[in-house]
């Protein structure tokens, strides 16, 4: 008689106990005992930018997850141990003798790249190894194949590809009951990680602990604290868990309205008290709330609603959706999604404060080329909400207090950096995106900056967020841009969105005077506020003209001359960039005279999440009265939809 399985199920990207696929897998095993383990990967503390916010949201869903264990078995717990996996695990076989690892599969790069290891170190034990699927709607790699084999780079192409694939499954039940563990003893020696190399280092006030003790401090294999990490305290006021995850969804599906009419473009991004989407991304991205449960809960209210439904795009399962593809575009390409050098689906565009890109690996060395004082000054006056534009200063000041901004406004304030004022490499935005949103997807938030910056899956570069007419459509008065902005407070509502126009009598009477650029917190007695930071309108018009120049180049990021630095004799001294070709006005030319001005290939395809007019800077219209021409068009996220044309 075979003996009984005895399970390490390895919780990663799934703190949860409903709809675990991968769980199941384990308990269907039978096993005469299941170890629940954390590994306290090093990768994630010091290689990853993580604030406090994260950290904290993160250590609650284990906490939460833990006691959701111990109700169901009080001998059981998650068994948190602070190494990393791959030196680990290994050790742990030889000390409990499991005869499975079991987890949830994991297609980001670093992810797929630890597992390899770690199957072949399972293998080497005679461990046999199960990964189940339950981070996404389909398996990204089956979507993928589905797809050709290609990158999902629309949602078209998702549900094409979703529909060979077969109907999302349908969640799971949590389960009732779950196996102690067996001897936990560990007696061997923790191999603790370097601290010489801490992305993070900025974000603590002390020296991190986590690592001294494998089991932890008291030797109970706890959740970390914020004082062992040594962060600063965190100032979100989300709390983490299953548990709120699931109270939170139940309190969208119990209004049918709101989930059955959902549309996300026509959500409020001023909206902030309470928020007017569900704000279930972050546990969606920790695996506190099943991907499967949210859309079925959804979609089961849509079919059975008798009015008019919202469909995908726009609906909540369409933004679950979007979700896969991003994930089916970075399980394609792999590490060169996060980066544009090296990247065949993004197209190059010669922005300030690029990646500097080891020349051995390709890859980015997550510092950047600092080739302009005032474009590095501009970075740090938009990340920190001083750039004297109230609605981007507001946007990104709640982001860093709260952990969590609406879509459109993570629309706004990342078109303002790049193609749509400061022309800032989409990279940089990113990395800030990283370190301070609890929701941090790494493949939603790259395919996001990517779309947003139109170097991939979106390319109306000539449609940018005013930020002064953009916010102005839910919020006239300005309540958000008093809540996080608060030196503005007392401004009339014709000056809260440009406060610079106001007379020095209304900024006297605001208790706030316009002047300066952010370095000052007060003048002449009163609270301080920046003037802009520049003119919005020139910096569009410049921003237009550089993307509307890099289009006809026309590079993407593994084109040889990206590759080797020579791009830049292709762009004229004078282009916005860190640019020195001789020569390149005169190929321009040439490229308008043989008709080549508005080619583009077939993935290009337009998709923009509009609305009513006002919404966007639109540059259709350029000087002189020029309008480009457009395609045949069809309905979708804000209906419309073209492909631009290559001139006959």
């Amino acid at each position: 008689m075979p003996a009984q399985a005895r399970v390490i199920y390895w919780f990663r990207t799934d703190l949860r106990l409903h709809d675990s696929p991968a769980l199941k897998e384990a308990l269907d095993l039978k096993p005469e005992c299941l170890w629940p383990i954390w590994c306290w990967d090093p990768h994630y503390m010091y290689r990853v930018r993580v604030g406090p916010n994260r950290w904290k949201f993160l250590t609650e869903c284990q906490a939460d997850l833990s006691a959701s264990i111990t109700k169901l078995n009080p001998q059981s717990k998650l068994y948190l141990m602070r190494e990393a996996p791959q030196t680990l695990l290994p050790k742990l076989f030889k000390a409990w003798k499991p005869t499975h690892l079991v987890f949830e599969k994991d297609t980001d790069p670093y992810a797929k790249e630890r597992d390899a290891e770690v199957q072949a170190l399972a293998k080497e034990a005679c461990v046999q190894v199960i990964m189940g699927q339950g981070r996404t709607l389909y398996d990204s790699d089956e979507l993928v194949k589905a797809n050709g084999g290609k990158p999902t780079m629309s949602i078209t192409q998702v549900e094409h590809a979703g529909s060979k694939i077969g109907e999302i499954p349908r969640p799971i039940p949590a389960p009732n009951s779950l196996p102690d563990p067996g001897d936990t003893q560990l007696n061997f020696e923790q191999e603790q990680p370097s601290h010489d190399s801490d992305i993070n280092s900025m974000q603590r006030n002390s020296n991190d602990k986590s690592y001294s003790t494998l089991a932890g401090p008291n030797g109970d294999f706890a959740v970390p604290t914020m004082e062992e990490l040594g962060l600063e305290p965190a100032s979100a006021k989300h709390r983490g868990g299953e548990t709120v995850a699931l109270k939170i969804l139940d309190e969208v599906t119990s209004n049918e309205e709101y989930t059955a009419t959902f549309e996300k473009p026509k959500t409020a991004p001023t909206a902030f008290n309470p928020q007017a989407t569900t704000l279930l991304s972050p546990y969606l991205h920790f695996g506190a709330l099943s991907c499967r449960e949210f859309y079925w809960r959804a979609q089961n209210i849509v079919d059975k609603w008798k009015g008019k439904a919202s469909q995908p795009p726009t609906s909540l399962t369409g933004q679950l959706l979007f979700r896969d593809m991003y994930f089916g575009a970075q399980a394609r390409l792999g590490v060169y999604f996060g980066q544009t050098v090296g990247n065949d689906h993004c197209k190059f565009i010669p922005w300030h404060l690029r990646s500097k890109i080891d020349d051995a690996t390709g890859l980015s060395t997550k510092e950047y080329i600092k080739d302009s004082e005032q474009a590095e000054t501009w970075f740090r006056r938009w990340k920190f909400g001083i750039t004297g534009f109230p609605w981007i200063d507001a946007a990104m000041r709640q982001l860093r207090q709260e952990g969590w901004i609406h879509h459109l406004a993570r629309h706004a304030v990342a078109c303002f950096l790049t193609r749509g004022g400061c022309y800032i490499d989409w990279e940089r935005g990113a990395e800030v995106f990283e370190e301070w949103l609890i929701d941090h997807e790494p493949a939603c938030n790259i395919g996001n900056w990517q779309w947003l910056s139109c170097t991939a899956f979106y390319s109306q570069f000539y449609r940018c967020y005013s930020p002064i007419a953009f916010p102005q459509k839910t919020d006239k008065s300005g309540n958000f841009v008093r809540h996080y902005v608060p030196e503005l407070k007392d401004f009339p509502a014709k000056y809260i969105y440009e406060p610079w126009k106001a007379s020095i009598q209304d900024q006297r009477k605001a208790g706030c005077r316009v002047q300066g650029d952010g370095t000052e917190a007060e003048v002449d007695g009163m609270t301080a506020y920046p003037k802009p930071m520049f003119d919005f309108a020139e910096r569009r018009e410049i921003c237009i003209q550089s993307m509307k120049n890099a289009y006809h180049i026309n590079l993407h990021g593994n084109d040889p001359k990206v590759m080797d630095g020579s791009w830049k004799m292709l762009f004229e001294d004078s282009a916005e960039g860190p640019t020195e070709g001789k020569s390149a006005k005169e190929a321009y030319r040439k490229r308008i005279e043989t008709g080549k001005e508005w080619e583009m290939e077939d993935e290009d395809l337009h998709v923009h999440f509009g609305g009513a007019k006002g919404d966007v800077a639109d540059g259709d219209k350029e000087k002189g009265g020029a309008k480009r021409k457009r395609g045949e068009s069809k309905g979708t996220m804000d209906r419309f939809v073209s492909r631009m044309k290559a001139k006959k």
